[in-house]
């Protein structure tokens, strides 16, 4: 059994929720956790859970962006993109963000780039800075994206949490150069909140609002 978690991001600016990125999970004998294989659920069955997603946030999801993630093995399937296309006719109001977790060729990022903007929806690189989205690799990718997101907890779980305000004063350079939105994953105290005040970065994301909960669930008493 699957399902589709959210996670709001909250645009501490305004006061108010900017999106929520979806986060598949699978429920066994330890309840709901990660799928070790993404491709376990095809990329048109998530696309129908991700439809029941949004229509379970209903009005929650007025003016806030649903962001979908894909990794390497995903949008490297014939059928995905397609698949997404046919997704947002069925979801026409609602703001669909497709968040590449891994790094792309660069010509799947000027294609995806080209086909997600021609129907209003935006692409995003997710993890930016670590893994396969180093800035080596990504560098040629940002003048096609929209956002970029900076996960805190990934340098955190590598033992590399001192590296963190160095890679965020790099990150939040590159999004102003490339005109990106930069959206800080990883909240989890005041004293994070502190360090994305000083990089005046005020889209937030991370367990100091709200774990990854199901749609239902979700209330929107946040930490602004």
């Amino acid at each position: 059994m699957f399902k589709f978690f959210v996670q709001p991001q909250v645009d501490v600016h305004d006061r108010q929720v900017y999106g929520y990125e979806t986060l598949l999970r699978k429920y066994g004998p330890d309840g709901w956790r990660v799928p070790t294989n993404f491709l376990e659920l095809s990329i048109a069955e998530q696309a129908t859970l991700l439809e029941q997603t949004a229509q379970e946030l209903g009005p929650k999801l007025a003016h806030q962006f649903l962001a979908f993630n894909l990794n390497q093995a995903q949008f490297d399937l014939p059928d995905t993109l397609p698949t997404i296309l046919k997704l947002k006719q069925r979801l026409k109001s609602v703001n669909l963000a497709i968040e590449f977790t891994e790094a792309p060729t660069l010509a799947q990022m000027k294609h995806y780039s080209e086909v997600l903007h021609a129907h209003d929806m935006m692409l995003d690189l997710d993890d930016v800075g670590t893994g396969s989205n180093t800035y080596a690799n990504i560098k040629a990718f940002l003048p096609y994206a929209d956002k970029i997101k900076f996960a805190m907890q990934n340098l955190r779980m590598t033992g590399d949490a001192d590296k963190i305000p160095e890679q965020l004063a790099f990150w939040t350079q590159q999004a102003e150069k490339n005109q990106l939105t930069m959206i800080l994953e990883g909240i989890e105290d005041p004293q994070d909140q502190a360090l994305a005040a000083k990089y005046q970065v005020t889209i937030h994301q991370g367990y100091f609002y709200s774990q990854p909960v199901a749609p239902k669930a979700l209330a929107l008493n946040f930490n602004y």
